[in-house]
């Protein structure tokens, strides 16, 4: 034991160690930057030049508590000390013996603490047992060294010149560079032969790291070798090019592979384009294939081959949206929130394809764009209106001049994304001819087996489509080829009743324009009034762009005032639309001035909405002709001859004539016969009228009717009821009579119009008669007419 070894327990300034181990009988050289251990470097050197060094279980720890130290350190003389100007510290310690400590004061300038010395357990062996231990700890050291390379001379030196096993252990595990926990695992071991147990397990451990570090080494070199080579090739071809062509193309080629290594996409895309710019590089550069190549290039580069947005899955959300943007369509939103459903529970669904089919400017293409806010995806629109080129979907081969990839490819550029929502719009006005047929190459992109590999003509790579909503649109379902009909889900979309115009222009359109106009709500306010005015009389279509139009002249108009200083102020009322607008452009549908016979209020549905078509029946002495006017299509012509022949049968119980037919001549004629008109739905509405001029009984001008007839008198389902019953409720009809099989339709007919008009569900013609005809007298009318309203009203009347 060295003459100034303690041997006693003493109270010591204490220094916690980051990442440091002090080991008896070893010179340690560290920096000390924190105060406290500057402040216990002061101390020793003032009293004995003793100090206890201890290591810091986690380096982060900037001010160590006695519970974040480990519990054995090693006692030092302190040997020297420089400070620098910075106020760090250097100091040099060398190592006496291994201690423990206990009451650490960490509370002061700096940490003091008893410290106990602790004697290491001799190894009581045999000479040659402790030579065979100094032999595994050569060996095993000198296997490091060897696979390690940079330990320094002097301490192979000492390893191979020393048989003293503890200073072996403590001299090795402080040379080595181990982590600090290995070292001051080796440090606590107070046995000897423990000590070299873990020292030799150290130097394993170390050793096999080394190792593999070598082998990554070795890898690294290589690649780096590889690219040394790769770059000075490269920068030789560069200046081959300058000097042949004076121009920077293997600079080009360099850019280009760039890219590529950057781009998001499989193996065998970035395999193909490389070969592309491989070809590149050894054209000159002013080839016209090289540059085809490098438009071709610039497009595939452009492409998101596999960069896919965050789709969102939030269903309320959506419906917020959803109501936000559109007003009523409640069909057409459920099955939006359904479509939504669908893709939140099962993400990589394929196959829903949506077609909305509806008139011009009911928003068609609006609600494509909602949809792709509702789920998160960048939209892309696709006019295909007019197209009757197959190359405008696949694409024109790059070998053409002018060659560019085709609509569908255009469109995932213009998204930016591998999952965008495309619109293909006017799907119906596809056209064909001998440059090839649109809609069959659409086929490949909407079915869900086969877009996955879609090859663009231009592109030649197959590029996945599947990931893409698609949704389209039509005027016509008629004009759809059907097998792309057939692939598709299609949601029909109606056109706006009057109130749903009247709510769509005063919680959109009217802000939009006085938006647009500079307006606001304060300097001119458009009444209720005259927004039905607008509707009623200044525009007739299914949607409500005219509207939008109309209502973008009245802003103008009040702009123009408030801009010449005229008004600060406009109030825009029903009273103002003939000053403003000019003289009203339609009519409004209004029903007869009193009962007639003949005359009959029948309902139509037209592109633009419903409309009350009256018909005119008269029964004229004859030789049995019927002629029909009004242009009238072969459907209803058809419903004329069946309502003709259930007269026939039932002439005696209406008290008609038998022989009518061979001595009167029937006209019926449909009013407003600039417009044809056509359908099975006036079947019951001719019935009527003819009853009604056979017999010369009035038609109640209160009533309209819809429905198809047969022979036999059963009245059939139609079609359009929610825009018909508008239609009646504007023309101020009071009771209708519907086929008994579209009950279940007046759940979508406007509630307004439900609390205005009557419903009456017939199965039979007779049913109509017996309500839609006065009787000759009013006696008879009490008797035969009135009572027998009031039954059927009670039975059959559906009021809302």
């Amino acid at each position: 034991m060295p003459v100034d070894t303690i041997i006693e327990t003493k109270r010591y300034p204490v220094l916690a160690l980051r990442g440091l181990v002090a080991f008896p009988d070893m010179m340690l050289t560290f920096d000390v930057g924190r105060k406290k251990s500057i402040k216990a470097i002061t101390a020793a050197m003032d009293s004995n030049q003793m100090l206890y060094l201890v290591a810091q279980k986690d380096i982060s720890v900037d001010d160590p508590k006695a519970e974040d130290l480990y519990n054995i350190g090693c006692i030092v003389r302190v040997r020297q000390v420089l400070k620098g100007p910075d106020g760090n510290v250097k100091i040099l310690v060398e190592g006496k013996q291994r201690a423990t400590h206990k009451h650490l004061n960490t509370d002061g300038s700096f940490i003091v603490g008893e410290v106990t010395p602790l004697e290491d357990k001799p190894l009581n062996n045999r000479e040659v047992y402790k030579e065979s231990l100094v032999r595994r700890i050569r060996n095993e050291f000198e296997k490091y060294v060897s696979v390690v390379g940079h330990i320094a001379p002097d301490v192979v030196m000492t390893v191979a010149t020393n048989g003293d096993i503890p200073f072996l252990c403590d001299f090795i595990a402080f040379s080595i560079p181990a982590p600090y926990d290995d070292k001051q695992f080796v440090l606590e071991q107070l046995s000897v032969r423990n000590r070299v147990k873990v020292l030799l397990e150290m130097l394993a451990k170390e050793r096999e790291i080394a190792l593999i570090d070598n082998k990554i080494g070795e890898k690294t070199k290589l690649h780096i070798d590889e690219n040394q080579r790769e770059y000075y090739l490269k920068e030789q071809i560069r200046a081959i090019s300058d000097e042949l062509y004076g121009d920077d193309s293997a600079t080009e080629a360099e850019d280009y592979y760039n890219r590529i290594a950057a781009l998001n996409c499989s193996d065998e895309v970035r395999q193909k384009l490389n070969l592309q710019v491989s070809k590149l590089a050894k054209m000159p550069s002013g080839s016209h294939e090289g540059t085809v190549l490098r438009g071709w290039l610039d497009t595939c580069l452009e492409l998101a081959w596999d960069n896919c947005t965050n789709v969102k899955t939030d269903i309320k959300r959506a419906e917020k949206i959803l109501n936000r943007d559109f007003y009523g369509m409640e069909k057409v939103k459920e099955r939006i929130l359904e479509l939504l459903s669908v893709y939140t529970l099962a993400p990589d669904i394929r196959g829903q394809i949506i077609c909305l089919v509806g008139p011009p400017g009911v928003g068609k293409t609006s609600i494509g764009k909602t949809i792709a806010e509702c789920m998160g995806r960048k939209f892309a629109r696709v006019s295909l209106g007019g197209v009757h080129d197959e190359a405008e979907i696949r694409g024109h081969r790059k070998t053409y001049i002018g060659a560019m990839p085709g609509k569908i490819i255009n469109a995932v550029k213009q998204a930016g994304s591998s999952n965008p929502l495309i619109l293909l719009d006017e799907i119906d006005k596809l056209g064909s001819d001998y440059k090839g047929d649109p809609s069959s190459a659409l086929l490949e992109v909407l079915d869900p087996e086969q877009n996955c590999t879609f090859v663009d003509n231009f592109i030649e790579i197959p590029y996945d489509l599947s990931r893409a909503v698609f949704i389209t649109t039509a005027n016509n379902r008629d004009t759809i080829p059907e097998p792309l009909l057939d692939r598709m889900e299609v949601i029909e979309l109606d056109s706006y009743t009057r109130e749903e115009k009247f709510n769509i222009a005063k919680r959109h359109l009217v802000a939009r324009e006085l938006a647009r106009h500079g307006l606001s709500y304060k300097t001119c306010r458009i009444a209720d009034d005259a927004i039905y005015s607008l509707i009623d009389f200044y525009t007739r279509e299914a949607g409500v762009r005219k509207l939008q139009r109309a209502i973008a002249s009245l802003c103008a108009k009040a702009a123009k005032k408030i801009a010449d200083g005229t008004s600060a102020r406009v109030t825009l009322k029903a009273s103002d639309m003939e000053n403003l607008m000019g003289q009203k452009k339609y009519k409004p549908e209004q029903i007869l001035e009193q009962d007639e016979v003949g005359i009959i209020n029948g309902l139509a549905w037209t592109a633009v909405g419903g409309e009350i078509m009256q018909l005119e029946v008269a029964a004229l002495k004859g030789t049995g002709k019927i002629e029909l006017t009004g242009s009238l299509g072969d459907v209803m012509k058809e419903s004329a001859v069946a309502a003709v022949s259930y007269v026939r049968a039932n002439a005696e119980k209406y008290g008609i004539d038998e022989d009518f037919y061979k001595l009167k001549d029937i006209h019926i004629h449909a009013t407003e016969a600039a417009v044809k008109k056509d359908g099975p739905s006036a079947g019951v509405t001719i019935t009527t009228a003819l009853v009604s001029a056979l017999t010369g009984r009035q038609v109640r001008r209160d009533i309209a009717m819809t429905g198809e007839v047969t022979i036999r008198g059963r009245v059939l389902a139609i079609g359009g009821l929610k825009e018909k019953s508008m239609a009646a409720y504007r023309g101020g009809v009071k009771m209708v009579f519907i086929p008994k099989a579209n009950e279940p339709d007046l759940a979508e007919v406007d509630k307004k119009v439900k609390e205005k008009v009557r419903f009456v569900p017939v199965e039979r013609v007779e049913e109509i008669l017996d309500i839609a005809l006065v009787p000759h007298t009013v006696e008879d009318s009490d008797k035969d007419f009135c009572l027998p309203m009031v039954a059927e009203v009670a039975q059959k009347s559906i009021s809302q």
